[in-house]
């Protein structure tokens, strides 16, 4: 893990607020990139840093030429439009209280490039402006910054203790600026859509003492993703730990059906399961039930798939059948799903029977889809079978985990809120299946390039299992007849009988042929298509928090860093 940049130049601000929203706020990410789209903007600041600014995909990538990073020795581009703050104009950058005119000072603000590319790049900041600036980790990321660097703000860091703020002040007068704002239609209104993404005026999540929950606020069309999953993940797990019980036999069954929720992940499922919930109208509460039933049958289907798949690690720990054995193992992923049942079965006393047996008609047609994806690919490795095309890859990846991860928990999520009509529910089917498909592509990348201990599993556990990913499928299209046979010799050997360099000679021919770039493209197309869907087929949600959940979600899966 490389160490966080010092906030002392402008241009490390730009990097950690550009991959602060990526992980936090996806959505205005998105929407920022679209505007940018086609422009390599260069950035100059007071301090004399500089950095390049553009979208790939529907990701912000900031880089550093003087730095020599990501050049891999080729130099960079020009810039198509180049921009140079000084101290004042810096100052401004967040001041929603000018209009764009007042800003460009005399001599602060230089500006060079095409008027239409220009204007992308102006409409781009005042997104960020607009949306990111009542994000606490935003706020945060530039006090620290003015702690570090003091100049551009009117002072140095030994001034003098400066007045005792008002009762109700933050202590930050950037914060107490926020505090201060109010709409300029009190009465409320239809919020703006741009680029499919929600723009309102800022929203402070944070009032420099602490926050709340993202559905105890009021209504607002942005929310903290980051901390969005970290409270439902958070309700969840108290939830499924109350299923568990606490009696004999605990070292051989109970103890060990605690150890694969006690390595919590993302919390993906729990976040859209709620979202979807309330995006319905329905009490977040009312879908707590239902997320632990989902994330019991996660951890249930994780402990047999570590079997069958050979794994040796999960969430960089080691996996339950290394450090228990297989039949302890077997015999604690069928007490999580049984747990998983009772769950389910528990709603009966607060949503009552007619909810209830939705849910359970979900969760069957959940766990009739994974199997089956599941018996696809153990089939494939069996049959020592490559897929010809990228299709059957989809159906099997869409049955084997798009179900259980994107698409059955924003379904559940409905059911909570009192959705049981089957054409309202199959809204969510096309969205999710792409999103879905994108998010299990970039894990497949992950797992072959990403830093094990944010992926969790051993580095190139995948092509020592063997797993039909996007990328073997393309490699051995584009196999020559002079590599194919060892390519497929490598590929038949079981698990115990592969060794490191053999995952890393299939890797090599991967990076050779392009399959890895490929899978790249391929699963951002995915997920463009995807969000397109979202907005068109869950137009008939309005407006809500929950609604902005879900899209912040959608796009997390575009912005996220490979």
């Amino acid at each position: 893990m490389t160490e966080p940049i010092p906030l002392r130049t402008g241009a490390a601000l730009l990097t950690a607020t550009v991959e602060e929203l990526s992980q936090r706020a996806p959505a205005i990410v998105a929407a920022a990139a679209d505007q940018m789209r086609g422009i390599r903007l260069g950035l100059g600041f007071h301090d004399g840093s500089r950095a390049l600014l553009s979208a790939r995909h529907s990701r912000l990538v900031v880089e550093h030429p003087a730095d020599g990073a990501e050049t891999d020795g080729v130099e960079p581009a020009d810039p198509d439009v180049e921009v140079v703050f000084d101290n004042r104009a810096l100052n401004l950058l967040f001041d929603l209280q000018h209009r764009p005119a007042d800003q460009a000072l005399p001599d602060s603000l230089d500006t060079r490039g095409p008027r239409e590319q220009v204007l992308a790049v102006w409409r781009a900041f005042s997104l960020l402006a607009q949306r990111a600036a009542g994000l606490r980790s935003v706020q945060e990321l530039w006090r620290c910054y003015r702690d570090e660097a003091p100049v551009p703000w009117g002072g140095t860091a030994d001034e003098d203790e400066p007045p005792e703020p008002a009762e109700d002040a933050s202590g930050w007068a950037g914060t107490d600026y926020l505090l201060r704002r109010r709409p300029q239609d009190a009465t409320g209104g239809e919020p703006e859509l741009i680029g499919g993404t929600v723009v309102t005026r800022p929203r402070l999540l944070w009032d420099g003492r602490g926050s709340s929950p993202w559905w105890h606020e009021s209504p607002v069309h942005d929310a903290d993703l980051l901390e969005t999953m970290a409270a439902c993940r958070a309700r969840t797990s108290e939830a499924m730990a109350s299923f568990v019980p606490h009696r004999e036999p605990k070292a051989e069954l109970y103890d060990l059906m605690r150890l694969y929720p006690s390595r919590q992940g993302k919390g993906l499922r729990p976040t859209l399961t709620i979202a979807a919930c309330a995006a319905f109208g329905g009490r977040p509460e009312d879908a707590v039930r239902a997320a632990a039933a989902l994330e019991l049958f996660h951890n249930g289907f994780l402990v047999h798939d570590d079997i069958a798949d050979e794994s040796t690690h999960r969430r960089g720990l080691p996996t339950l059948h290394e450090e228990h054995g297989i039949g302890l193992a077997v015999n604690c992923g069928d007490g999580l799903n049984l747990l998983a049942v009772d769950a389910i079965l528990s709603n009966l006393d607060t949503l009552g029977l007619s909810r209830t047996l939705a849910l359970i008609h979900e969760a069957i047609h959940m766990c009739r889809e994974s199997v089956e994806g599941q018996a696809m690919e153990l089939g494939w490795i069996h049959k020592h079978v490559v897929p010809a095309e990228d299709e059957a890859y989809f159906t099997m990846s869409t049955k084997k985990t798009g179900w259980y991860t994107c698409i059955s928990p924003c379904r559940i999520g409905a059911v909570c809120a009192g959705v049981t009509d089957p054409a309202l529910l199959g809204r969510f089917d096309e969205a999710f299946r792409l999103i879905g498909i994108a998010f299990q592509i970039q894990d497949d990348i992950l797992n072959l390039v990403g830093q094990e201990e944010l992926y969790g599993k051993e580095p190139l556990g995948d092509l020592l299992e063997g797993k039909r990913t996007v990328m073997l499928i393309h490699l051995f299209r584009h196999l020559t007849e002079a590599e194919r046979p060892r390519m497929q010799e490598v590929l038949q050997r079981p698990r115990s009988a592969k060794a490191q360099q053999d995952a890393e000679e299939i890797l090599a021919a991967m990076r050779r042929h392009g399959s890895i770039d490929y899978a790249v493209d391929l699963a951002a197309r995915l997920a463009d298509e995807g969000i397109t869907r979202f907005e068109e087929d869950l137009a008939v949600i309005p407006e809500n928090e929950g609604k902005a959940v879900l899209r912040q979600i959608a796009h997390y899966v575009t912005t996220r860093l490979l």
